[in-house]
């Protein structure tokens, strides 16, 4: 598969799970703020800081960095998911921000005034990227001398059961293949040293990295979990609408029982993740 090809089935599957993201908005937020929260302290955002944020589906971490930089700061967000980003508008005119701004771009080939941003946030976007470096020198040109960028990318799958309890039930009846390197994907950068490496192709210095737990999902039942990745995950929901009907029957009622069993929590199910987080200066 080329990069033409990768970017057209990332665009298929986060647009098919657009109407899932404004369903389950509220949990979402709730369940990754501690991430929203580290990426912007990271940031080194403030009263008037100018951010960008690339790939901000329903506009995280975009409305919390409007809230942090105040009526003196701007932030532009852009995603490349037309349904994404209507919510976002939707969510921010709500907030009545008036200092955030949202594009339909490509974080790959994005144009954007050089030495104009104080710091730039993807927050589990350059993962779904056939040509991450070319989004990161992007971005560097972008941010003042001295500016920030903090990107997060999931790790592993045998660190994020939010994923791997669907995925795992899903083997059983299909084959997966093991994606190629340098593929886009949840856990194409599951190697922090990859983080790295791109970073500093894009000319970034003074690199870290640090993980985060992060509680991903919360319900009350196994049902609920799976009806949340499915309509949450676009690489699941699209291997999933592989099934045929009989089996996507078989496949809810099996993930419904090992979410639970995974829980851990025994009263309800409750499975966490952990994200990379990577920061750098320019």
């Amino acid at each position: 598969m080329d990069q033409v090809e990768m970017k057209a089935r990332e665009f298929k599957s986060w647009s098919a799970v657009a109407p899932g993201w404004r369903k389950h908005d509220e949990s979402l937020r709730r369940n990754t703020r501690n991430v929203v929260a580290r990426m912007l302290d990271l940031a080194g955002l403030q009263q008037g800081s100018h951010v960008l944020d690339i790939a901000c589906g329903t506009g995280e971490p975009a409305i919390p960095a409007a809230e942090r930089v105040g009526p003196t700061g701007h932030v532009i967000a852009m995603d490349y998911v037309p349904e994404m980003i209507a919510f976002a508008r939707e969510k921010a005119a709500a907030l009545g921000l008036n200092n955030i701004e949202f594009r339909i771009d490509d974080g790959e080939v994005l144009q954007f005034a050089p030495d104009s941003v104080d710091a730039v946030t993807i927050r589990w976007g350059l993962m779904f990227m056939p040509d991450p470096v070319a989004c990161l020198k992007r971005a560097h040109a972008a941010l003042k001398p001295g500016g920030r960028i903090v990107v997060a990318n999931w790790a592993g799958p045998e660190r994020n059961p939010w994923a791997t309890v669907a995925v795992g039930v899903m083997k059983r009846h299909m084959e997966i293949p093991q994606p190629p390197p340098g593929a886009t994907g949840l856990y194409s950068f599951a190697d922090p040293a990859r983080s790295r490496n791109v970073l500093e192709q894009a000319g970034f210095q003074s690199i870290s990295i640090e993980e985060l737990a992060v509680p991903v999902i919360d319900t009350t039942s196994g049902e609920e979990y799976f009806t949340w990745v499915k309509e949450m995950a676009g690489p699941i929901a699209a291997l999933y609408a592989k099934l045929s009907p009989d089996l996507q029957a078989r496949v809810d009622r099996e993930a419904a029982v090992e979410a639970k069993r995974q829980s851990s929590v025994p009263e309800a199910v409750s499975l966490m993740g952990v994200t990379w987080i990577a920061s750098a200066f320019k």
